[in-house]
């Protein structure tokens, strides 16, 4: 009987674990900069995104910043 018990507590936290997983992956959201952090930098968006308005590829600098975990490169 404690053995059952056990695997129905070990089963009930596995489908409530793979659950929790399922609801992050539908809700997620995809990472975007936004004018906060423009401000907070002092950069416009076409200063790291070929396209002005932000988005999409990305320009030197904005390959170093990705490449320096999303942090300003040092500068030269």
């Amino acid at each position: 009987m404690k053995e059952t018990r056990a695997f129905a507590i070990v089963t009930g936290l596995a489908a409530a674990t793979i659950m929790a997983a399922a609801g992050a992956l539908v809700f997620a959201m995809p990472a975007s900069a936004t004018a906060a952090f423009a401000k907070a930098t002092g950069k416009s968006c076409g200063d790291c995104h070929t396209n002005p308005a932000g988005g999409g590829a990305l320009t030197p600098l904005g390959a170093q910043f990705k490449a320096n975990g999303n942090k300003m490169p040092p500068s030269p």
